[in-house]
C-alpha cells in the first residue's frame, strides 16, 4: 500500500489531470490518454512536498446533494439578478457588505464556501480574515443583512461542515 501511495499520492488529482488533458487536446486517442496519465502521475508526484495533508471527506455521498443545491441556487439567483437589473432602479437597490463568521476550519471547506458564494449571481466573496474566522461577502441587493448571513450559514456552511468536518 505504501508503494501505491508513493506512486499515486493524490489518485483523484491524477484522474482529474488525465481527463483534463484528454478534454483539452479534444482527441480521445491512446496517445493523448497515455500522455494525460503521465502528466497525472508526474504533477502530483512533483508537487507532493507542497501539499499539507490529503483532504478527508467525512460524508462523500452528501457532495452530490450539495452540488444539486448549488446548481438550483445558481438558477434561482440568475432569475433574481435579471429582475433586479431589468426592473429595479439604482436608487432602489441596497448593496451590502456582510461579514459572515465562520464555523468551518479546514481551508478546503472555506474555499468551497467562498467559491459557492461567488458562483451564485448577486453575491461575491471579497475577503477572508487573517485568522480564517470570517468571510466578507458583497451582495448586489440585500434587504436584511442578518437574514442573508443566516441563510448562507444554514444553506451552505452547515452542509459543508457535514461533508468536511
Amino acid at each position: 500500500m505504501k508503494l501505491l501511495h508513493r506512486l499515486l499520492p493524490h489518485p483523484i488529482l491524477t484522474l482529474v489531470l488525465t481527463l483534463t488533458w484528454v478534454l483539452t487536446v479534444n482527441s480521445f486517442t491512446l496517445n493523448s490518454l497515455v500522455f494525460g496519465f503521465l502528466l497525472g502521475l508526474l504533477i502530483p508526484f512533483l508537487t507532493q512536498p507542497f501539499w499539507q495533508k490529503q483532504v478527508r471527506i467525512k460524508h462523500p455521498m452528501k457532495i452530490a446533494a450539495y452540488i444539486l443545491l448549488v446548481l438550483w441556487d445558481i438558477v434561482i439567483a440568475n432569475i433574481t439578478v435579471a429582475r433586479i437589473v431589468l426592473f429595479k432602479s439604482n436608487a432602489d437597490r441596497r448593496p451590502a457588505w456582510i461579514a459572515i463568521p465562520l464555523d468551518l476550519r479546514t481551508p478546503e471547506a472555506i474555499t468551497v464556501l467562498a467559491g459557492t458564494i461567488t458562483m451564485t449571481p448577486g453575491t461575491v466573496s471579497a475577503d477572508l480574515s487573517a485568522e480564517g474566522h470570517a468571510l466578507l461577502v458583497h451582495c448586489l441587493d440585500c434587504d436584511d443583512t442578518d437574514a442573508q448571513r443566516d441563510a448562507i450559514k444554514q444553506r451552505y456552511e452547515r452542509r459543508l461542515m457535514e461533508i468536511f468536518e
